[in-house]
Formats: structure tokens, C-alpha cells, sequence
């Protein structure tokens, strides 16, 4: 019997077995992790807990040992919160050039409505949750004890914003108001103004027409929520009636849009208009 078939047959189980090794089953590679960004955790003397930080640092940042940036800082910034779309619309904006590269701190929430509202006397307003009004102890936080960390951690330079909507937002608008040095630039989506009987809004005025600090910007949008549309608007209008050359502002109704999708347009419109990559102004 001739050897030429066995032999044939030795190659193919050959062949065979080399391919298994150069093409492995699929079945038999491990999925690897899907990173954006960076994330640590800091224990909080003033709140008494430890809270979790997602960074985003963009394009550029992580090939260069001296590229400093400004920091955008975000209440609801945890991965299952807003962190995500709104790291996204930052990688977007910088790449396509509609808005300047800021590094991205979300801070992600343990109790939300404790750290976003101030004080109320409305008792509706404290039935929201078991503990409120502790927003005073949230900005000691981000002053004392986030923005050093942010500082020590990443080359930064001292600009920096916030953004936020609904209970963020009026965390934002009551930030602006109360402790305008805290931050240079403040974006207020559907902000939840209605907050102890709108007294943010009634004390506005006084507030706006007392500051005499550095130049300060607020860009504000509002939903078609009736009641935080209309807060919005007397805010507005209040802003309007009292210039102060300190502080720039726009505010823009988006009626199309509900309280539950008006983050991700208004970051868009509000990064845009405020980052301004051409002017480099805020």
C-alpha cells in the first residue's frame, strides 16, 4: 500500500493543528475592560462618608507632561448617573473642535437630595427625603477637600466650572448666588428653583446687585415643566432688570424638551456657547 494518502492525511492533521494555535476559538479570548476614564475615592471628614470621583481627562492630556487644563465639575457624576453622556459630549465637543478641552469631574451621589437643597421652611420640601437643606456642607466638601485632590492629582489651571440639572441645577443657581468665588462658569439645567418657595429667586436682586467680584458667566435652560419653566423665567427676568457687568448670563427655554431629557441637549448648547474653543472666553 502506497505512503503517499497516510502521508497527506499526517500534513492536513497538521495543518489543522496549527491553525487552531494561530486562530484561537473566539470562545477562548477574554474580554478586557472598557476604560474612559479614572476614578478614586476620598474619605470626607465634612460629610462623614467616603465618596467615589469619576475623572474624564481628554484627548491630549495623558501625551503631554505639561498640558494644563480647567476643570469641569458635575454633581450626579456617578456611572449609572450622568457621567457618562456627559464625558461623551466633552470627547465630541473637543474633537470636533466646538468647545475647549476641560478635564471632567463627576462626583457621584449618596444622598442627592441632602447635598443639593439648601435650608427650607416649606414642609412639602422636606418630605422629599429623610434628610435635606445640607448644601452648605456639600461646598465645603468640593472646596476643602475635592478641589485639592483634583489640584494635587492633575496639572489644572484655577479655571473652573459646574454643571448640573434639576436638584444639581439649583445646587448650581444657590452656588452662584450664595458663594459666586466657588467656580468661574455655572450651567443650570431645568434647575429646581420651586425649592422653599422660590426664596433663591426673591433674593436674586439683592444678591446680584451686591457683587463686585471677577467676572462670572451663567448659562441656564428650562424644560417644559411648567412650574420650574416659570421660576426659571422670573429668574430671568430678574437678571435682566439688574445688570451687573460682573456677571454674563443667557438663559434659554427648550419647550420641546421634558425634565427627563433635557440634560444631554442643554450640555450641548451650554458647552458650545460658554467653552467657546475660537476666544478661548467662557
Amino acid at each position: 500500500m502506497s505512503t503517499r494518502p497516510r502521508l497527506l492525511h499526517q500534513g492536513f492533521l497538521l495543518l489543522l493543528l496549527l491553525a487552531a494555535f494561530a486562530f484561537p476559538a473566539t470562545a477562548q479570548s477574554k474580554a478586557a475592560p472598557l476604560v474612559i476614564g479614572e476614578t478614586f475615592a476620598i474619605d470626607s471628614k465634612i460629610l462623614g462618608e467616603t465618596r467615589r470621583i469619576n475623572v474624564y481627562l481628554p484627548a491630549g492630556y495623558a501625551e503631554s507632561k505639561t498640558l494644563q487644563l480647567p476643570v469641569l465639575y458635575m454633581p450626579d457624576g456617578g456611572m449609572a448617573e450622568d457621567f457618562l453622556h456627559v464625558a461623551g459630549l466633552v470627547q465630541v465637543g473637543v474633537g470636533n473642535n466646538t468647545m475647549r478641552p476641560f478635564i471632567l469631574v463627576g462626583i457621584e451621589n449618596t444622598q442627592r437630595r441632602r447635598d443639593l437643597t439648601g435650608p427650607t421652611t416649606n414642609e412639602k420640601d422636606k418630605k422629599i427625603a429623610p434628610k435635606v437643606g445640607e448644601s452648605a456642607a456639600f461646598r465645603r466638601f468640593i472646596r476643602q477637600e475635592l478641589m485639592p485632590q483634583v489640584q494635587q492629582r492633575y496639572r489644572t489651571t484655577p479655571e473652573k466650572a459646574i454643571v448640573g440639572e434639576s436638584l444639581a441645577g439649583l445646587f448650581v443657581v444657590e452656588t452662584l448666588l450664595l458663594e459666586p468665588d466657588l467656580f468661574d462658569t455655572y450651567l443650570a439645567f431645568d434647575p429646581s428653583l420651586w425649592w422653599n418657595n422660590e426664596q433663591l429667586v426673591t433674593q436674586a436682586a439683592a444678591t446680584i446687585k451686591a457683587y463686585k467680584g471677577p467676572a462670572k458667566t451663567l448659562y441656564m435652560t428650562s424644560s417644559d415643566e411648567p412650574v420650574i419653566a416659570a421660576a426659571s423665567a422670573r429668574l430671568a427676568a430678574i437678571l435682566q432688570a439688574t445688570p451687573n457687568p460682573a456677571l454674563s448670563w443667557h438663559y434659554e427655554p427648550l419647550p420641546t424638551e421634558t425634565h427627563g431629557t433635557i440634560y444631554h441637549p442643554s450640555a450641548l448648547r451650554g458647552f458650545r456657547y460658554v467653552f467657546k474653543p475660537e476666544t478661548g472666553a467662557k
